[in-house]
């Protein structure tokens, strides 16, 4: 086994590193582990809609998976986080970002409701795994 590379996202990452000492990425062999990641932008700001909140979210998976050379191609399993519960634009919107992202492969997922999360105004978090071949 490797020594673990551990990753920073460029922008909000750097001010959670300053902020709460973590990192958005790790790397152990082909096995990429990302903490979780908001709909934030990068200033902690969340969007008033649920479904933008989603998308932005998707979007932070997308830029810290860069930071450690890897992509949605390489995702095998997502794990969301929600609070309040699951109105329809919640499976709507995740299911329509994982047909984007993910057009060759549906991942394992494990969707989890929540009473709360990091920051007060959060709905959404989105961890995945991924594995580069």
């Amino acid at each position: 086994m490797s020594r673990p590379e551990f990753f920073v996202t460029p922008g909000y990452g750097e001010k959670a590193l300053d902020l709460l000492y973590y990192s958005q990425a790790v790397k152990v062999d082909n096995r990429v582990e990302i903490s979780g990641q908001g709909g934030w932008n990068d200033d902690f700001e969340i969007p008033a809609s649920l479904v933008e909140e989603i998308e932005q979210a998707f979007c932070n998976v997308t830029r810290t998976l860069e930071t450690a050379a890897a992509a949605w191609e390489h995702v095998i399993h997502v794990n969301s986080y929600h609070v309040g519960g699951f109105p329809p634009e919640v499976n709507e919107t995740m299911t329509r970002l994982y047909r984007h992202y993910m057009p060759n492969h549906a991942p394992i997922w494990t969707q989890t409701g929540v009473e709360a999360l990091g920051l007060p105004a959060m709905r959404v978090e989105i961890r995945v795994t991924a594995v580069i071949a």
